[in-house]
């Protein structure tokens, strides 16, 4: 019975005591099972247990840990960015001693995990036996490198087992030093791995505790020092557990304070949405440089290779979230600039050439090789998709456009665009009438390749150029700006003024002119489905070529072009990239189609947490949910940055009267709150501000605009 209300009241006030209790124990404390912040496993796909080890991972400063059980003898993988081993084509991110083993006899038979985002922590409860099994871990967001978990089982259940365990692969070497286990992981190219980890067992009655501290320290160029990292052991142990944890739930508290999305009309939304922030901050992270692979530090898949994606999905919503982390992935592409620089000389061109695929030094590991559909097919992304050269370059720009460091890219970041500009403008062809060529290409849609003129390639190169030119100021000689000015303005882009859209590429138009609505409804892989000719001979595309563009550069495409190129394209998309979704609704939002852009938005919401492409078990696709924060921020909310002012022209979908998001711009916290009548913008710093229909205003602290009118209300 739920018992009379002093009954209830006497049990409400007792709980204090008892969560003091368990904390002088040092008993597994609870969690608030909140739901609109945690995520609790039941709501998961049952059937996959692998891909909720991979949603339920934890990170934080380039280490990721796997959401395994404890009991699992493969135990949770480690990882930690920019670790590699191997050569060429097959080097892939190396495995750490692995750190969340225990000895459970007999294992739990029935239990739920929840990811607690608020406060950043895994915990698991039993829920069948007299005294559970219980456990909460997390990888501190406030002393880098640090790793706890805390357990408790009925006495003689719960053995602890060595603290650092062997991980999948090659085999670590490990040790004893002042009582405290070490393991270490070697790379034959140089990178290092070391663990020292402290466990102290204790009983509570009837139950038995097992408390585990360890910190990583991990080096892509040496050994890190095994005297070194003890003693930042022994800093946490100092600290102990309870007090890591205080300043482990205040370093989140602070991160959703200022960067958070609120949907009062659609909590699933919002919980998925805070999933993909969750999860880029885990996956994202180091002040000094991240190479951030397309699956980050959840998973090993694509080996951990660094794309395009880094690029123009996942950089632009960390600047967005924390700065710093963004300029740690533009450092990992200035690093590896040499590396670019060698394979443009090697292609017989100039300037710098950056990898499709790349890993610990810069030079291309992307494989030659694969199968689609059980065919092996030659790989030739790495030869011809050259756009991801322009991509760096553009993401050095827009960090410091939303940054507000608008001077990175005439000092830190110039050597990104000068070097990729002159990539171009040694890569174009000239015609004997003086218009500019790029030939033979793979597009962001990678279901047509060797494809000339490829409209993405083009502009992006034509923007790259122009970019460069106004940057330079005085680095390069005049003579260098005046041709690359002349090679941008000759580059054809494939704009029919009587269709108002983009061309993919030379001869795309002729095609045969399918549409999914023929085929399957997307999102699915149609060249699985049809075959890898008979699409590449079709119109059916992976990912719309002509969209990104008005993405990416929309003051380098035809003002009033974006609707006739989502008409055009949409249908045409089979959205065989998890890269897509989310983007497309970004700009159906913006195309002023926020209903249909709510669908896509939806599919990019779920694809990792509902595992659509049956891939998550390899890792998180953070391309979509870098995508994912972008749709709603430039989306939904309608907001871009343009010369220091805050632009805003939100298109909400009529399933939403409210819209609230926290992000930072310009060196500012902003806080933005649209409605269908008005929009709000708070802020802790003066700021210029646009909104659509507005004239141009400096915010102090808060200001409120009708949509309506037009005016001040």
């Amino acid at each position: 019975m739920r018992g009379t209300e002093p009954q209830r009241h006497a049990r409400r006030m007792g709980r204090p005591w008892r969560l003091l209790r368990r904390r002088r124990a040092r008993r597994v404390p609870y969690i608030d099972h909140d739901p609109e912040w945690t995520i609790p496993a039941t709501a998961l796909v049952p059937e996959s247990l692998d891909a909720v080890d991979t949603l339920f991972a934890l990170g934080a400063s380039g280490l990721g840990t796997t959401g395994a059980i404890e009991e699992d003898p493969a135990c949770a993988l480690v990882l930690a960015a920019g670790m590699y081993r191997g050569a060429g084509s097959a080097q892939h991110l190396m495995p750490a001693p692995s750190w969340t083993g225990l000895l459970i006899e007999p294992a739990p038979s029935a239990d739920v995990r929840t990811l607690d985002m608020r406060t950043g922590v895994l915990y698991r409860q039993e829920t069948v036996a007299a005294h559970p099994f219980r456990s909460i871990r997390f990888v501190s967001s406030a002393a880098p490198g640090t790793v706890a978990m805390r357990s408790e089982a009925a006495a003689g259940r719960l053995r602890a087992g060595p603290p650092l365990q062997q991980p999948p692969g090659k085999p670590i070497t490990a040790g004893r030093l002042d009582g405290h286990q070490w393991a270490r992981a070697r790379s034959d190219l140089g990178a290092g791995i070391v663990a020292v980890a402290s466990q102290h067992s204790a009983r509570d009655g009837a139950f038995t505790i097992v408390e585990r501290l360890a910190v990583y320290a991990a080096d892509y160029q040496r050994q890190p020092r095994l005297d070194a990292v003890r003693s930042l052991l022994a800093k946490a142990e100092q600290a102990g557990f309870d007090k890591l944890l205080a300043e482990h739930r205040k370093t989140w508290a602070e991160r959703w304070e200022t960067v958070d999305v609120r949907i009062p009309d659609d909590r699933e939304a919002q919980l998925a949405a805070r999933f993909a922030l969750f999860q880029l901050w885990c996956n994202v992270g180091g002040s000094a440089e991240a190479a951030v692979g397309a699956r980050g530090v959840s998973g090993p898949g694509y080996s951990g290779h660094v794309f395009w994606d880094a690029d123009v999905f996942v950089q632009p919503a960390v600047v967005t979230m924390d700065p710093a982390a963004a300029l740690a992935m533009l450092r990992y592409r200035l690093r590896t600039l040499p590396a670019a620089r060698r394979a443009a000389r090697a292609s017989g061109h100039q300037g710098a050439r950056f990898p499709w695929e790349s890993a610990a030094s810069g030079s291309d590991v992307t494989p030659t090789s694969g199968y689609v559909g059980g065919e092996e097919v030659p790989i030739l992304t790495g030869q011809l998709e050259e756009h991801v050269t322009a991509d760096v370059a553009w993401a050095a720009a827009h960090y410091a456009t939303w940054s507000g460091d608008t001077e990175f890219t005439g000092r830190d970041g110039l050597p990104l665009v000068v070097e990729t500009a002159r990539y171009w403008a040694s890569r174009i062809r000239l015609d004997r009438d003086g218009a500019a060529h790029i030939d033979r290409v793979i597009g962001p849609d990678e279901y047509h390749e060797s494809v000339d003129d490829n409209a993405y390639t083009n502009v992006m190169a034509r923007w790259n150029l122009h970019a460069a030119a106004s940057a330079a100021k005085g680095a390069v000689s005049p003579d260098e700006v005046t041709t690359w000015r002349h090679l941008a303005d000759r580059l054809v882009d494939g704009y029919d003024p009587g269709t108002g859209r983009y061309e993919q590429f030379a001869g795309y138009d002729k095609l045969e002119p399918l549409v999914m609505a023929d085929v399957a409804p997307p999102p699915v892989a149609v060249d699985v489905l049809l075959g890898r000719e008979r699409v590449a001979s079709s119109q059916l595309i992976k990912q719309p070529d002509a969209l990104m563009l008005h993405h990416l550069v929309p003051d380098e495409v035809v003002a009033g072009s974006l609707a006739p190129n989502v008409d055009f394209y949409g249908p045409r998309t089979a959205h065989g990239s998890s890269l897509s979704p989310a983007i497309t609704a970004a700009l159906l939002a913006r195309a002023g189609r926020p209903d249909e852009a709510l669908q896509l938005f939806r599919t990019a919401l779920c694809l990792d947490l509902d595992d659509l492409t049956d891939t998550t078990t390899s890792g998180l696709h953070l391309a979509t949910l870098g995508g994912v924060w972008q749709a709603l921020l430039t989306g939904f909310a309608g907001v871009r940055v343009r010369d220091g002012v805050l632009c805003i022209a939100p298109q909400l979908p009529s399933a939403w009267r409210s819209l609230e998001l926290r992000f930072r711009c310009l060196g500012r916290k902003v806080r933005l709150h649209v409605t269908p009548g008005w929009v709000a913008v708070e802020t802790d710093a003066p700021l210029r501000v646009r909104l659509a229909g507005h004239a141009e205003q400096a915010v102090r602290i808060r200001v409120r605009l009708s949509r309506l009118e037009g005016s001040d209300v």
